[in-house]
C-alpha cells in the first residue's frame, strides 16, 4: 500500500506540474533538462574512470594475495534439470583454495532434485538442499533458507545457467577485502549472443550496463548487484537482515539496503560470468517487467531510508538520485506526450506543439545510441561501422522494450495488488535446439 501511495503522489504531482507549467512555459525544456543531466553525469563517470586508470597506472593497486576468505557458493534451481549438472561441473573447476557449493532445489516439478542428489554423491564439497513443496516462494527465500547450511565468510550466488572461468574467484575476491565493502558484482555477458536479434541486443544491453557500472564504481556511487555472479560478505548480509523475502528482485533490493546501511558495493569487470539470454519476445517482456517492477518498488519501499540514512555516503545518494532519472524520464515523456495530444485534440495547442515532443524522443534515442556505441567500441572492441549499426538496433530495442514496460508497471503498482510473480526465465532452450540439430 505504501509503494502505491508514494507512486500515486509522484505521478499526480508530475502530471499537475506539467499541466500547469505548460500554460506558462514550454515544458519540453524540462524534459531536455532531464536528458542533459543524464548526459552530463554520464560524461562525468567516463572522466572519473579515465582519471582512476591514470592513477592506477602510476600507482598500481597492491593485491593482498593472502586474503582468501572461505566462500559459500549458492546456486538456486527451479526446474533446471536440463542445465544444472553442467553448471555445477563448470563451477567446480574454479581454482580457489577454500569454498563449498550448495545447490538448492526450489520446489521443482521436474527431476532437478534427483540430479542434485547425484551431484552431491559424486562430489565431496557439493551439498544438495531440497526445499519442501510448500516452502515460501522466491529466490530470496531460497537463499535465506540455504544460509542455515552455509559456513562461508562470503556468499557467492550464481544462476542455474552460469558459466565462469577457473580464475573467477581469484579475480573477484580481492575487491571484497576493504572493511567498508559489503559486496562485489562480476561482469555479466551473454553466452548465446549470436542466436538471434534479441540475444544480440541483450548482450549489447549488458555491455551498456557494464559501462555504467564501471562509471558508478569510479565515482564511488551506488553500484548495483545483478543476481548472477554477486559476492556478499556474510557480515554485511547479517547487517541488513538477509535477503528480502518480499521482493521480486532480490539483487536490486539488497543493493539499496547495503547502501542505506553504509556498505560500499564494487564492480569487477575482470571477473566474467556468462549466462543464457532469452530468445523469444514474450518471455523477454515478462522478465523485463519483473526487473522494472522490482527496481521501482525497492525505491518506493525504501524511499524514507534513502532520504534519511546517515550511513549512506553523499556520493552514493547523488548517484542513486541521478539513476532515478532513468525511471522518471519514460514517465515524464509519456505524460508530456499524452497532455500535448489531449490539448491538440481539444484545440488548445497547435500541431507543432507535438513536434517538439517527437524531437525530444529522437534526442533520447540518439543519446542511447551514442552511449551504446561507446560501450561496444570500448568493451566489445567492435569496428566503428558494426558499433554504429548495432547501437541503432539496440537503442530501438531498448525504447521498444522499456517504454511500454515503464507505463505498464506504473499502472500495475497503482491499480493491482502486489504479487510475487517471479516470472521464471527458462534455461536450456539453446542447448535443446543444439541437440535437435545434432540428431538431424
Amino acid at each position: 500500500m505504501k509503494d502505491r501511495l508514494v507512486l500515486f503522489i509522484i505521478l499526480a504531482g508530475l502530471t499537475a506540474f506539467l499541466y500547469i507549467y505548460q500554460y506558462h512555459f514550454n515544458t519540453i525544456w524540462g524534459l531536455i533538462f532531464v536528458i542533459a543531466v543524464m548526459v552530463v553525469y554520464s560524461i562525468y563517470m567516463v572522466l572519473a574512470d579515465k582519471h582512476r586508470k591514470r592513477k592506477l597506472k602510476k600507482n598500481p593497486q597492491v593485491v593482498n594475495h593472502d586474503y582468501k576468505p572461505f566462500v559459500t557458493i549458492m546456486i538456486p534451481a527451479h526446474n533446471e534439470a536440463s542445465v544444472i549438472a553442467d553448471t555445477v561441473e563448470n563451477v567446480l573447476t574454479i581454482d580457489y583454495p577454500s569454498y563449498e557449493l550448495i545447490v538448492i532445489d526450489d520446489r521443482s516439478d521436474d527431476n532437478t532434485a534427483e540430479v542434485l542428489k547425484e551431484l552431491e554423491n559424486k562430489h565431496a564439497n557439493v551439498k544438495a538442499f531440497i526445499r519442501e513443496k510448500d516452502a515460501f516462494p522466491g529466490k530470496s527465500a531460497v537463499l535465506n533458507d540455504a544460509m542455515q547450511f552455509a559456513h562461508g565468510e562470503a556468499v557467492l550466488v550464481f544462476d542455474a545457467d552460469a558459466r565462469v572461468d577457473s580464475d573467477f574467484l581469484t579475480r573477484l575476491v580481492p575487491n571484497l577485502e576493504p572493511e567498508d565493502v559489503g559486496a562485489v558484482q562480476a561482469r555479466k555477458v551473454i553466452s548465446n549472443r549470436e542466436c538471434n536479434f534479441l540475444t544480440r541486443c541483450q548482450d549489447n544491453e549488458m555491455t551498456l550496463d557494464t559501462h555504467f557500472q564501471i562509471g558508478r564504481d569510479a565515482v564511488k556511487g551506488a553500484v548495483e548487484l545483478r543476481g548472477n555472479g554477486e559476492l556478499i560478505k556474510v557480515s554485511a548480509l547479517k547487517d541488513i537482515g538477509g535477503w528480502n523475502n518480499y521482493t521480486i528482485t532480490d539483487d536490486l533490493d539488497m543493493s539499496t539496503q547495503l547502501h542505506i546501511k553504509g556498505w560500499d558495493v564494487r564492480f569487477c569487470p575482470d571477473a566474467v560470468v556468462r549466462e543464457e539470454a532469452i530468445i523469444y519476445l514474450k518471455p523477454l517482456y515478462r522478465q523485463r517487467r519483473r526487473w522494472f517492477e522490482g527496481s521501482v518498488r525497492r525505491y518506493l519501499e525504501h524511499f524514507r531510508e534513502v532520504l534519511t540514512s546517515k550511513k549512506m555516503s553523499l556520493r552514493a545518494s547523488l548517484d542513486m538520485t541521478a539513476y532515478l532519472l532513468e525511471f522518471v524520464m519514460p514517465l515524464w515523456f509519456t505524460i508530456e506526450l499524452l497532455l500535448r495530444t489531449y490539448k491538440y485534440a481539444v484545440g488548445k495547442m497547435p500541431l507543432n506543439g507535438l513536434y517538439s515532443s517527437i524531437i525530444a524522443g529522437i534526442a533520447i534515442g540518439i543519446c542511447f545510441c551514442l552511449a551504446i556505441r561507446y560501450s561496444l567500441r570500448k568493451y566489445n572492441k567492435m569496428s566503428r561501422w558494426q558499433a554504429l549499426k548495432q547501437s541503432v538496433e539496440t537503442a530501438a530495442y531498448i525504447l521498444v522494450i522499456w517504454f511500454p514496460v515503464a507505463f505498464y508497471i506504473a499502472l500495475k503498482i497503482l491499480f493491482k495488488p502486489k504479487d510475487m510473480d517471479w516470472g521464471k526465465t527458462t534455461h536450456g532452450l539453446v542447448l535443446e535446439a543444439e541437440k535437435e540439430m545434432t540428431k538431424v
